[in-house]
């Protein structure tokens, strides 16, 4: 091995073990291993896809957008994934949609919200799972042959406190003063 290939894998090497080390001191851990609700993500976006046609459009740079969420809200949102499937039929029922989701997102997950439109062109799903200190949320939007995918994870207690700060005035986006 020349001097030059060694030089690159370790370069490559030590890169790999500082993201590591960054993955294990953040509060989410492995967040970014495919976990148990990323599974139940990915398999009821594309069961989605399947079932109704429809084409998913990622949004790029996730991860960025969530740890943006996660220090704006100083931890109270983190693990935030959103997919949308565009070019659906108009209408889809609305029974149909709850029981795909609820066969793909495995146990553990609860329902808290359905909403029909009377001409079935809007449906939301609503459902949460906690995970010991944090509540993971899914929600299921469609509307008009759109339908929107977001989950992400709650910490109740912190995200309580980040809103009550706002509501002071303090640290929004709407406010000058971010000294709190």
């Amino acid at each position: 091995m020349t001097r030059r290939a060694y030089g690159w894998m370790t370069a490559g090497l030590g890169g790999v073990m500082v993201a590591a080390m960054v993955l294990a001191a953040t509060p989410q851990g492995a967040v970014l291993a495919a976990s148990e609700d990323e599974r139940a993500f990915h398999a009821l976006q594309h069961a989605l896809e399947a079932r109704w046609g429809g084409q998913v459009q990622h949004i790029p740079m996730q991860w960025l957008m969530s740890g943006v969420a996660g220090l704006y809200t100083h931890g109270g949102v983190s693990r935030m994934r959103i997919a949308e499937i565009d070019h659906l039929p108009s209408r889809i029922d609305g029974a149909d949609l709850e029981a795909m989701a609820t066969a793909k997102m495995g146990a553990g997950w609860q329902r808290i919200v359905r909403e029909t439109s009377r001409e079935a062109n809007e449906q939301s799903l609503i459902y949460m799972k906690p995970e010991g200190t944090r509540l993971a949320m899914m929600v299921v939007d469609f509307d008009n042959g759109e339908m929107d995918i977001v989950q992400l994870a709650i910490q109740p207690d912190q995200l309580s406190r980040q809103i009550r700060r706002w509501e002071r005035g303090g640290d929004h986006p709407g406010n000058d003063n971010h000294n709190e």
